[in-house]
């Protein structure tokens, strides 16, 4: 099939060409002229045989609805547009709504994979009526990982971009236990190694994960992360995942005090976020700040 996809950062670059690895074929849109297909939504729009799926993959916010109010005066009834980005899934209904009064169907899509997406494959969960789906399916299954797993219709519209925001709050919980055990290995004396402690735990035992790998990965390039400052950023998700917790009375401890911690970060050296800084920049290619 054909796809616009519009946005080719960190990640929209690798979706692209997992996607033609599949045998599809892609006409990407973005800013940066180097990285370009098309030079324009007007451009990218024309090239594409009806009925269009154009995949936007740009920051959450105002860079999103720009994109979507512009796709909404080009395309045609029968189109379908998905926001692959990490809106707020209230965004999702609002955008669903302006593209169903022009015809044009509406699919939301939370991405997991970071920069190791191409090789690995993504995570995805989708959330739009079935019909919307079906059209943008070949594209899913050219970008999840293979077998049986890694690709959910979540439910209707705002439902992909909710499980992706529940699955970044457990993030949070994750990598903040990882950082605080670390800081505590770090602080006794008794323990002489502790990257080969959390080497150790790599296999056989119960807290073995993908984050793990990725923390030994860290501590195998700078051994006591002293190259970085204790300063991690929040994207917004797990702020979305408090809040919505809040609105249904569900009690979210160890989320809520993860992302408290990232709070405190700002105010000092923090050991603890130098790990999560450093397991934010193996898996997402995420920005860290060095001494």
């Amino acid at each position: 099939m054909e796809l616009g996809l519009v946005g080719l950062g960190k990640m929209g670059g690798n979706m692209r060409e997992r996607i033609r690895r599949a045998g599809h074929t892609v006409l990407g849109y973005d800013r940066n002229p180097d990285l370009a297909d098309v030079h324009s939504l007007e451009e990218l729009v024309g090239k594409l045989e009806g009925p269009r799926v154009v995949w936007v993959m740009v920051p959450a916010g105002e860079a999103t609805q720009s994109t979507i109010d512009e796709l909404a005066e080009l395309l045609q009834p029968g189109d379908v547009v998905v926001d692959g980005g990490n809106s707020r899934w209230t965004d999702d209904e609002k955008h669903a709504e302006e593209l169903a009064a022009k015809g044009i169907g509406f699919v939301d899509c939370g991405v997991s994979g970071g920069v190791w997406g191409l090789e690995n494959g993504y995570a995805l969960m989708y959330g739009g009526d079935k019909e919307h789906v079906a059209k943008v399916q070949p594209v899913f299954d050219a970008l999840k990982p293979e077998g049986d797993f890694g690709s959910v219709h979540a439910g209707k519209v705002g439902a992909g971009h909710f499980a992706k925001m529940v699955h970044n709050g457990i993030e949070y919980a994750m990598m903040q236990a990882y950082a605080e055990g670390w800081e505590l290995l770090e602080k006794v004396d008794s323990v002489t190694d502790v990257r080969e402690v959390f080497r150790s735990w790599q296999e056989g035992t119960v807290i073995r994960s993908w984050l793990l790998d990725l923390a030994v990965n860290a501590l195998r390039e700078d051994e006591h992360l002293e190259g970085l400052r204790g300063y991690a950023q929040d994207s917004g998700e797990g702020r979305w995942t408090v809040e919505a917790a809040i609105d249904n009375a569900v009690p979210l401890p160890a989320i809520t005090a993860s992302l408290f911690a990232r709070f405190s970060s700002r105010q000092e050296d923090s050991p603890q976020m130098k790990m999560i800084a450093a397991l934010r920049n193996q898996f997402g290619g995420h920005a860290v700040e060095k001494k």
